[in-house]
């Protein structure tokens, strides 16, 4: 004779062997995160872009004046004429040897009712001069200084460029160009 079996043993017996095949099946993947979209940039309003004028804590640093140097001999003087011409009348820094003092003159273009006062700047030498209106040609302040004046060798040989400042009239940044020492040299011979 058989053993008779339970109804509870035999309802084991079922959950026993499907529990074993549920651990043969091999776990579902994991699904793939979905990145969540990039949020758009609020784009705000902006101001329109503001001029600034540049400002230099050294003089070297400026921009060269526009222009270049020309040479010319004329009867009892050389020149140097900084400018965007080649006629003293287009020029806006002059650089003038009278032959017959030895005398060289700085002239910038500008006017003034007395004198003023003209700064030159150069990599080893700042000095101020007292110029005033030419006699005889409106439009140029000068300053005269002897052939032999250090300043003019400063002048000469500043590393590049050199400044000059004249209260009332627009700073000008002038390279040193071999026109100046031509001038120079023809007072001191």
């Amino acid at each position: 004779m058989q053993p008779r079996r339970t109804p509870l043993l035999a309802g084991t017996a079922a959950i026993v062997g499907a529990l074993a095949l549920v651990a043969c099946i091999p776990p579902a993947p994991e699904p793939t995160p979905v990145p969540s979209p990039t949020p758009t940039p609020v784009v705000q309003p902006t101001a329109p872009p503001t001029v600034v004028t540049p400002t230099y804590d050294n003089w070297m640093d400026a921009p060269q004046t526009a222009g270049d140097w020309t040479y010319t001999a004329q009867a009892g003087q050389t020149l140097a004429l900084f400018g965007t011409g080649t006629s003293r009348g287009d020029a806006s820094l002059t650089i003038r040897c009278d032959l017959a003092t030895r005398r060289v003159m700085i002239a910038r273009r500008g006017t003034a009712s007395s004198q003023v006062q003209m700064r030159i700047r150069t990599e080893t030498q700042d000095r101020v001069l007292t110029a005033g209106t030419m006699g005889g040609t409106s439009g140029e302040l000068a300053a005269e200084l002897s052939a032999r004046d250090s300043l003019l060798d400063a002048i000469a040989f500043s590393k590049g460029r050199f400044a000059v400042e004249v209260d009332g009239v627009p700073t000008i940044h002038v390279p040193a160009y071999p026109e100046i020492t031509r001038v120079v040299e023809d007072c001191r011979s």
